[in-house]
């Protein structure tokens, strides 16, 4: 085999070899890849956030409709119903100082029974988040005066010269994973999946704190119980039903089945089977009602 042969076969052999070992650089690629994530989940609720009317150009725009009923609060036929993270993030929202010192940050924590706060500065800007972790290294450091060696891990000499700090703003980790209020409930959950976050800042447009969502709270908002998809049906049933006809509607609602009972009018009852088939977490919709008087 000559030299060139030689070099070809070398470099076939590293393709088909198995991935290679986690590096000191890999955590932080892996930080960068998070980064990105979020960004594209924030860029997709803002590219969609805007009405549809302003993003038509002078010559596309329809012109001006003619006088209708009031509109429905629910999407128009065929489009999903969405929910979004301000319907589901908690306000307001616990949060850190940076200058707090870090005893106080664990009398924070505990009292919000929180395992991470987001850390503001003095205009609320999100500036990062600090974590139970991030004191566990500073008082593991102080407890134990643990020094890193001279070939000690990367990681390790991150946290070492992390737990010298005093501050929230020494401690915490910056930047921060954030999602915006306009984002969907399914993309905030994919970003906290992905970073394994129990808890991400909601911040507006120029990074300011305005809300906390939690995990569990965007998961119960994409699998809802059946009393969930009860309440909104019946709030479709006030909002399409003549006052004088509600009361003659009945809902029940069993795994994920709605069934409606009573009597509407038939184009009435047309309009409100069509929003109920929208509602995502419904499987099936049982019309039993009779015609209206």
């Amino acid at each position: 085999m000559d030299a060139h042969e030689n070099l070809s076969a070398q470099s076939e052999a590293r393709r088909q070899a198995p991935d290679r070992r986690w590096s000191p650089g890999e955590t932080a690629r892996q930080d960068v890849l998070l980064r990105y994530l979020g960004a594209v989940a924030v860029a997709a609720a803002a590219a969609g956030h805007g009405a549809p009317a302003e993003r038509l150009s002078a010559r596309a725009r329809p012109a001006p409709p003619s006088p209708t009923p009031p509109p429905s609060p629910f999407p128009e036929p065929g489009q999903p119903v969405v929910r979004e993270v301000r319907e589901v993030m908690d306000v307001p929202a616990a949060h850190i100082r940076a200058g707090l010192p870090y005893r106080d940050i664990a009398r924070v924590l505990a009292r919000e029974q929180a395992g991470a706060l987001p850390v503001v500065d003095a205009q609320d800007h999100v500036v990062g988040v600090v974590s139970e972790s991030d004191l566990l290294a500073k008082v593991a450091f102080e407890a134990s005066g643990h020094r890193p060696g001279p070939i000690g891990g990367l990681r390790e000499r991150r946290l070492h010269g992390k737990a010298r700090g005093e501050t929230a703003a020494d401690l915490m980790t910056s930047p921060a994973i954030t999602v915006l209020p306009g984002a969907t409930v399914a993309e905030a959950a994919w970003l906290a999946a992905l970073s394994r976050l129990k808890r991400m800042p909601v911040t507006d447009r120029e990074g300011r704190l305005v809300g906390v969502v939690r995990r569990d709270a965007l998961l119960q908002a994409l699998i809802r119980d059946d009393a969930g998809i009860r309440a909104e049906v019946e709030a479709m049933v006030e909002a399409i039903c003549p006052p004088a006809d509600r009361d003659a509607v009945q809902v029940g609602v069993h795994d994920g089945i709605v069934e409606l009972t009573g009597r509407m009018q038939a184009a009435t009852a047309r309009r409100l089977l069509a929003e109920i088939e929208r509602i995502a977490d419904v499987v099936e919709v049982k019309n039993l009602l009779g015609p209206g008087t």
